[in-house]
């Protein structure tokens, strides 16, 4: 349309025209003069507005689903990441459950022998001076550790410390080729020395070739001079296999140790040894034996006073 004077006019008209039926609309209330012809535009065009809305909504729904998938992911990550520390927290709980456990056992196995500890972790397996059986503990020389200290935990003898700097030292465990150790027999007293073998029993000579000995019996450290190396009484194992005696003047047996040696983890190091010899008092209870069930048969004979038929389980008479 071009801009004439009649088409300014025209569309002045058209405004007020406008004005006017709002204003009769807002002044009509629900008695409106042109309520009827809003209910047909409605009628007319609500399908129209219903199905653009229909085609609409799904793209809406799009752009909603990926401006929030990142804050879906960032939750997501959260979530992950708190589910991960509690796993941790678990993982830690148990451990120091255990440590607390280990630590239990230690003190209680120093209470009964009289030993004077100092608590020790390990932090290295093995050692730079070769293949030895060797750990190291976080404990040294600062900490009052000495060359020639007994090492234990809450199971028995661990071994005997080696070398010691002023944080650290090193224990050669009691199962290595070069360990030695002087042991006693629970109840008979029998005399001996172990030797480490790695991973396999340690090997026990007894100064008495002809001594009584069986499978099940127990040894513990006889003690030195001082208590250096070793402190009396630290459980050292159970006799897993005796040599037949030969009439030589020693006799072999095989020992399990108590100690897990490639699961130390808590160790305590007697920095001051007892007034007295444990001996025994140390060693663990001993398990109580299961006793074995017997089962009685009872024959009950027949009416007749004679003796029952044997019958197979079959029921055949044999």
């Amino acid at each position: 349309m071009r801009d004439t004077k009649e088409s300014r006019l025209l569309l002045v008209l058209l405004i007020a025209i406008a004005f006017a039926l709002i204003t009769v609309d807002i002044r009509g209330g629900r008695n409106s003069p042109v309520d009827g012809a809003r209910q047909a535009a409605a009628a007319a065009f609500g399908p129209i507005e219903n199905g653009m809305s229909t085609a609409v909504d799904p793209v809406g729904n799009a752009v909603s689903a990926v401006r929030n998938s990142g804050d879906r992911h960032d939750r997501l990550a959260v979530m992950e990441k708190e589910n991960a520390a509690l796993k941790a927290k678990l993982g830690s709980d148990d451990r120091t459950r255990s440590r607390l456990n280990q630590l239990d056992k230690m003190l209680k196995v120093a209470g009964r022998g009289q030993y004077g500890i100092k608590g020790a972790q390990v932090i290295a397996i093995g050692a730079a001076q070769g293949f030895s059986w060797t750990i190291t503990i976080d404990a040294g020389a600062d900490d009052g550790i000495k060359r020639d200290m007994t090492v234990l935990n809450g199971d028995g003898l661990v071994g005997r410390v080696t070398t010691v700097g002023p944080d650290t030292a090193t224990v050669l465990l009691a199962n290595d080729p070069d360990f030695t150790v002087g042991t006693r027999m629970e109840g008979n007293d029998e005399l001996g020395f172990a030797s480490g073998q790695g991973d396999r029993p340690l090997r026990v000579e007894l100064l008495n070739g002809k001594a009584e000995v069986k499978k099940g019996d127990r040894l513990v450290t006889f003690g030195s001079q001082a208590d250096k190396p070793f402190v009396p009484g630290v459980p050292v194992g159970v006799v897993s296999r005796v040599d037949p005696s030969g009439g030589g003047l020693t006799r072999t047996l095989y020992v399990t140790p108590y100690v897990g040696f490639s699961k130390l983890d808590i160790v305590g190091v007697v920095v001051a040894g007892p007034k007295k010899d444990p001996r025994d008092e140390v060693l663990p209870a001993k398990p109580k034996p299961v006793p074995t069930p017997t089962v009685t048969v009872t024959v009950t004979p027949s009416a007749d006073g004679s003796a029952p038929d044997d019958t197979d389980t079959d029921g055949q008479q044999q």
